[in-house]
């Protein structure tokens, strides 16, 4: 394992560069060996085409267990698969790179423990960082070499290139976005938990190459660390689960800096200082000295009350039983906390970018790290750096054009790292992303009749193929028929989305039209909190009809829509029409579903406009209580655990549909009978309307 700055990796870039100017195509793998989201990216590299991303498989997809930090064996044996298929070998990887500089991570730990000696002597402990296990990581990183070349068939160890954490990030983000095309200066903003040169990064990346502005070197001067301690803390989930169900939370409390109770108080956590730093106030807090085991101090315990501890945290991530779930009170304080720690999160990250916009002039931005999944506060950076704030304080026009990935934390910094190493040889970016469906694979008819199979409770009906004429729209208009009458629906096909967004690969469906949806949704399919919001899935032309898109969101037609990374402000007129998508605030995070992406959920959109007047959906992830389903048995499972869903509809590589249900009858659950209605329903409208047209039905044997 080599370190970023070796003569290894230096010779293994020139050698790159030079592949790159005679014209070859070159592979690159990116791994998260070790971390709370170990997998494994590959890319595609020439002088001709740039950069391209091929698949980013994400381990705790196949292993089932949320931010799975383990070595990613099931990640590298699709690696292998891919490989297989390309008519590779592990010889023709270029070059493997680390999603972190592992080769730091022992002085770093070191520095730590000595940083406010003696007292942060008990970081030591395992238990001050429980989803960043030093001991365990370093095991792994020491092993990994090895237990890469025995996957790969390779009969020595293979070599790793260690590469810079928030390096990553910026390169993979910046590469990825829509702005890396032209040659104008673009500001990226690297903000998370912790990487291994800190938690605060700024970059310029200006026609395809990255120059660092800012590193802040510390672990602890955190956004990250600070929102998922209170939210953790506060609202009683384990941390990596916490952040975005307190974001949602904070839509229900006080939102006005002026009237929040907490605010005032919650702001004494930073130091806002020149040059856009930022540091927390060690005297408030005590996560520098005991990490989450005890991180208040006292004058954090008397303003906000004693945090919950570890063990009485439920992880929402970790659910064996849904009977068993219960949710905390919501209460009035809970919430105005909840609010707070947003509108501070903001004035943190408003303090940064302000200062290097001014300094820069830059009017673009790519914001990533775990705390760009904050789509809040990625609607109110659009919202403040308008056109009449760069006449204001920087004299010229223009205003801020943002952008998000769908894998901003650290389940995409594998796709970064080999992205991060190609630009160092020079590799240009490649097309824009935009779609996130490279998680996985697709999968075969007779692999899901195996799934569907395996359980004695599940049945299906064949309707068809997607190829067959008509087809397509038929089917489409059939899942619009069940969800008009507030069904709800699994949808699987093709390879999975990468990053935590399901985004119509893997995602259940609902009537955004009914209020009740979001109790039904969060009580009988998901068993979640009622504060959690529903999130919309829309046609291009119903996003503009049904929401103020941001003008800067506008780049790529607003592909930063595309990724549920970014609310937008919902119109008068959605309230009536969509009112179980528009949360408490007046926002949504909404996803656009572009035709030549996604045929068959912009068809589902388009029918649900002519059955219910609107083309969008309820679309939240399919999973219950775990990752997003990746395999077909990982999807019928959560049709078992989930109450209300009345039916899965899985999409094979071949364009085979299939639509099972969970065949018992118990609480919620009839045996299929209320969704046979609906199929019976919808088969007679479609003679009819034929009959009424005199035409021939097409579709009536849709059902063997």
């Amino acid at each position: 394992m080599y370190a970023p700055e070796s003569a290894e990796a230096r010779q293994s870039i020139d050698d790159l560069r030079k592949k790159l100017a005679r014209g070859e195509t070159a592979y690159v793998v990116g791994i998260g060996p070790a971390g709370h989201n170990s997998g494994v990216a590959l890319i595609e590299v020439s002088a001709a085409n740039g950069m391209r991303l091929i698949s980013n498989d994400e381990e705790e997809r196949f292993s089932g267990i949320k931010h799975d930090s383990r070595f990613p064996e099931s990640a590298i044996a699709m690696l292998r698969s891919r490989l297989d298929e390309r008519g590779l070998t592990y010889r023709d990887l270029h070059a493997i790179v680390t999603s972190w500089d592992y080769t730091s991570l022992p002085p770093m730990a070191i520095g730590v423990m000595f940083e406010h000696f003696p007292w942060s002597l008990g970081l030591a402990r395992p238990s001050c960082f429980p989803k960043w296990d030093f001991y365990h990581n370093g095991n792994i990183v020491r092993t990994g070499p090895r237990r890469l070349a025995a996957q790969l068939g390779s009969g020595a160890p293979i070599p790793l290139i260690c590469q810079h954490h928030h390096d990553n990030h910026a390169a993979g983000s910046y590469a990825l976005s829509p702005f890396a095309q032209a040659a104008k200066p673009v500001l990226v903003g690297v903000f998370d938990g912790f990487g291994d040169q800190g938690s605060i990064s700024m970059y310029v990346a200006t026609d395809g190459r990255l120059e660092c502005l800012y590193k802040n070197h510390s672990l602890f001067d955190s956004l990250g660390v600070f929102y998922s301690i209170i939210s953790s803390t506060k609202g009683g989930w384990t941390t990596l689960s916490s952040e975005g169900r307190y974001m949602g939370a904070a839509a229900w409390g006080d939102g006005d800096r002026l009237t929040n109770k907490f605010y005032r108080t919650l702001r004494e956590i930073f130091h806002f200082a020149p040059k856009g730093e930022l540091m927390v106030n060690r005297a408030f807090v005590n996560w520098h000295i005991a990490g989450e085991l005890a991180p208040y101090g006292p004058a954090m315990t008397a303003a906000l009350g004693e945090p919950v501890p570890p063990e009485k945290m439920w992880n929402p991530d970790a659910v064996l039983r849904v009977d068993d779930v219960q949710h905390s009170d919501i209460t009035r304080d809970r919430c105005d906390l909840a609010a707070a720690t947003q509108l501070v999160f903001e004035d943190a990250i408003f303090h940064i970018i302000d200062h290097y916009i001014r300094a820069t002039g830059c009017d673009q931005l790519v914001m990533t790290g775990g705390t760009a999944l904050n789509c809040l506060a990625n609607m109110r950076l659009v919202q403040r750096y308008d056109t009449a704030w760069y006449r204001r304080n920087l004299g010229k026009p223009g205003r801020l054009e943002l952008w998000v990935p769908p894998i901003p934390g650290d389940a995409g910094v594998t796709v970064g790292a080999a992205i991060n190493f190609a630009m160092q040889a020079g590799a240009r970016p490649g097309e824009p992303l935009r779609h996130a469906h490279y998680c996985g694979r697709g999968f075969t008819r007779a692999e899901i009749e195996t799934a569907l199979g395996a359980g004695p409770d599940i049945k299906y009906h064949d309707l068809g193929n997607l190829h067959e004429s008509g087809k397509l729209e038929a089917i489409a208009d059939l899942a619009a028929f069940i969800i008009a009458r507030d069904g709800v629906l699994g949808l699987f096909q093709g390879p999975a989305e990468t990053g935590p967004r399901a985004l119509g690969h893997r995602s259940i469906l609902a009537n955004p039209c009914n209020p009740e949806s979001l109790a039904t949704i969060n009580q009988r399919v998901k068993h979640r909190e009622r504060v959690r919001p529903l999130a919309p899935m829309v046609t291009r032309e119903a996003a503009e009809e049904l929401f103020e898109l941001s003008d800067g969101a506008a780049a790529d037609d607003y592909n930063a829509y595309n990724y549920m990374v970014m609310t937008a402000m919902a119109r008068p007129k959605a309230y009536p029409l969509i009112p179980a998508v528009i949360h408490k605030d007046g926002t949504a995070r909404l996803q656009i579903v572009r035709k030549d992406l996604d045929p068959f959920t912009h068809a589902f959109l388009r029918a649900m406009g002519r059955r219910v007047g609107v083309e969008a959906s309820v679309n939240t992830s399919l999973n219950v209580g775990s990752p997003i389903a990746q395999t077909p048995a990982q999807a019928v499972t959560a049709l078992e655990r989930a109450s209300g869903l009345s039916g899965l509809l899985m999409i094979a590589d071949e364009g085979d549909v299939l639509l099972a249900w969970h065949n018992i009858n118990a609480g919620l659950k009839d045996s299929g009978a209320q969704l046979q209605g609906w199929l019976d329903q919808w088969r007679e409208s479609q003679v009819e309307d034929c009959a009424a047209a005199s035409v021939t039905p097409q579709n009536g044997e849709l059902f063997r």
